[in-house]
């Protein structure tokens, strides 16, 4: 039985993707078009077939390959080999090693004081400054989550954070951007040309700058033992030994991984964190202020298991079920990565369809979680559907925010501990309005991104 799917196109599918407004919409039309199992053109896929049910999701959980021509862009921040598209057979080593450190209570409890203090910096800032009007939440959001996650990668070893946070910034404008770049038929192309060719160097030089901000770290690891002295630490109760997985670069070299491995790592965790953790709180507060009984329900919470403090301690998160239900249903509404991507080793059946070996299957996450035969009126903001009850209605796939099976995201755990540390920070001493006049309009750059940031009124609660 043939795959449904759009007649071909001579441009090979970007025209449609472009049109629809990036793959998180094409992948939506698609899917409400032509049903769960859908064929369709672009560009480093010459066989595409997006899933949206989720019960034919689990069938392809198995899949252990990436295909490499859609993560090509990713190759310039990598030195030992795109991480992206690591061969099985050493993909797996790595990856239960990252979940030794990444999904570990050890190593978010031992950065939770950190991560507490910078987003406390940037809830005095919002106070001091909210008088000038509104605060842009993306912008400062993922700056923030940059900061945490140089903290959390490079440790207290790093003389000028700022300046790491500067350089990896100036590397993502150049290497993502490039996946959006549109030529414009009026500009001079000679400009345009060195424009592009001094962008480049610039990048060039902040990479190599973060490459040799890791290398000071890993020496300082291997000068101090197998793993260096902890962050922060000063005396024999913080060295860490190689059963420590507290310390994400101490372990990758406490497992013998070389420095470009290293580097490489650091690069992509940088990378994924960033995105994911801002973005998904700027819409989770871009909901709560446009829901003021759901925000006043979180407001509730937080008192009575804060009390007077401002901040949680790590042991408060799990206390905090409302507002964990809250993100989760932000996420899904507004699913902060657009796909994760496989590729077929061999010919797979799916619902009857016949995919073959090479194939490419796209896991369609924002389809997947609007799909109204799990999610009932799924344009709704329900909370609700998270409870424990309604959770064990469903089939698991029915939510992948961080993907699923064996290339799902290694730092999902440490993730959901940074959001929910930032709003519970920051819905304990703020309530937010949406400003006047302002659009809020979802676009895919990279992530589900607003197309002119999600602008809103801060307030103080008491």
């Amino acid at each position: 039985m043939d795959i449904p799917g759009p007649e071909p196109r001579a441009d090979g599918g970007v025209g449609a993707v472009v049109a629809a407004g990036g793959l998180h919409h094409y992948q939506r039309q698609l899917h409400a078009e032509y049903g769960p199992v859908v064929r369709f053109q672009l560009p480093g896929a010459e066989t595409a077939v997006s899933v949206a049910d989720p019960v034919l999701l689990e069938a392809t959980a198995h899949l252990d390959k990436r295909p490499e021509r859609l993560f090509a862009f990713l190759e310039p921040l990598c030195e030992a080999g795109n991480l992206q598209v690591m061969p099985a057979d050493e993909h797996g080593p790595w990856r239960r090693l990252l979940l030794s450190v990444l999904a570990g209570r050890p190593s978010h409890e031992r950065h939770f004081g950190r991560f507490t203090t910078l987003v406390t910096a940037l809830a005095d800032d919002w106070a001091a400054r909210a008088e000038r009007g509104p605060v842009e939440l993306q912008k400062d959001l993922t700056t923030l989550s940059l900061r945490m996650i140089c903290a959390y990668a490079l440790g207290g070893e790093v003389a000028d954070p700022d300046s790491v946070v500067t350089a990896f910034e100036e590397v993502l404008t150049e290497h993502l951007g490039r996946l959006y770049e549109v030529p414009d038929p009026g500009a001079d192309e000679e400009e345009e040309r060195a424009e592009r060719e001094e962008r480049a160097k610039g990048a060039e030089r902040a990479l190599a700058f973060l490459r040799g901000t890791v290398d000071q770290v890993i020496a300082a690891r291997r000068s101090g033992g197998p793993s260096g002295s902890r962050a922060g630490g000063s005396g024999p109760a913080d060295r860490i030994g190689p059963a420590d997985r507290s310390d994400l670069i101490g372990a990758l070299v406490d497992a013998g991984e070389r420095p470009a491995r290293i580097r490489d790592t650091v690069m992509m965790t940088m990378l994924a964190a960033h995105h994911t953790t801002g973005v998904a709180v700027s819409w989770t507060l871009h909901l709560l202020g446009r829901h003021p009984a759901v925000a006043d329900r979180v407001a509730d919470e937080l008192d009575g298991v804060l009390g007077d403090r401002t901040a949680p301690a790590y042991a408060d998160l799990r206390r905090l079920t409302y507002l964990e239900m809250v993100l989760k249903e932000a996420m899904r509404l507004y699913t902060p990565g657009p796909y994760g991507a496989r590729e077929t080793t061999e010919p797979l059946t799916l619902g009857g369809y016949e995919i073959p070996a090479g194939a490419t299957v796209f896991y369609p996450f924002w389809a997947v979680h609007m799909n109204p035969e799990h999610w009932p009126e799924p344009e709704r903001f329900v909370p609700e559907r998270f409870t424990p009850e309604e959770t064990a209605k469903r089939p698991r796939p029915a939510y992948v925010p961080f993907g699923l099976g064996p290339r799902s995201c290694e730092g999902a755990a440490l993730a959901m501990v940074e959001a929910l540390l930032i709003l519970a920070v920051l819905l304990k001493r703020f309530r937010f309005r949406p400003a006047p006049g302002h659009e809020v309009r979802p676009i895919e750059r990279f992530v589900l991104w607003a197309a002119d940031d999600i602008r809103m009124i801060v307030s103080s609660r008491t």
